[in-house]
């Protein structure tokens, strides 16, 4: 019996759990008025994410700061959602997300860029594992309303893969063909 248990403990400690990287974005200080006077508890919101395209947040709310941490931890882990990433360091197109009062604008750019934005939109960025992108909030600075907005965004985030599988084509279909570089400078030197 006992080695029966034994091996159901280790399958537990094999189950493959992705490493998450958190982000604390936000503490806020609440207050309650009661009878005697005021009671203090603590609300934060926290950002996780496996930095290869899964993120989440969650907010959890205590009477101490580590246990209020803990709490939105858990939270953020049960909400995560998959971005498909272009290259696995940008988006693949530009998007707005909006939240209540909350607007943000995301732009994919060039390798090098660095992500451009700031704040709470900056954790998610970082949590997901984005290398390269420019980012506004536009609207709300509310910390919650621009996390919701930002991954109402990147929930609309479609690769071309996906696309390209809902109408029955392929990628390269769907894809805007490069053009070459025109050479009409090389025709002009040779006819000078």
């Amino acid at each position: 019996m006992a080695e029966r248990d034994n091996r159901r403990g280790r399958g537990r400690d094999r189950e493959e759990t992705p490493e998450f990287a958190d982000r604390l974005v936000a503490i806020n200080r609440v207050s309650k008025t009661v009878k005697g006077g005021k009671r203090f508890g603590f609300a934060a919101l926290v950002v996780v994410g496996d930095q290869k395209g899964r993120v989440g947040f969650g907010k959890g709310k205590a009477k101490e700061v580590p246990e209020a941490i803990r709490k939105a931890t858990e939270a953020a882990k049960r909400n995560m959602v998959r971005v498909p990433l272009k290259e696995g360091r940008t988006l693949h197109h530009d998007i707005d997300g909006r939240h209540g009062a909350g607007r943000v604008v995301m732009r994919t750019a060039p390798q090098g860029t660095g992500i451009i934005a700031g704040g709470p939109m900056r954790a998610v960025f970082e949590m997901l594992g984005i290398q390269d992108v420019v980012a506004k909030s536009v609207g709300s600075q509310n910390p919650y309303n621009m996390i919701r907005a930002t991954l109402n965004g990147l929930s609309k985030e479609q690769s071309p893969r996906s696309v390209a599988q809902r109408r029955g084509k392929k990628v390269a279909d769907i894809l805007p063909a490069r053009e070459e570089a025109p050479q009409e400078s090389s025709h002009v030197a040779e006819e000078a």
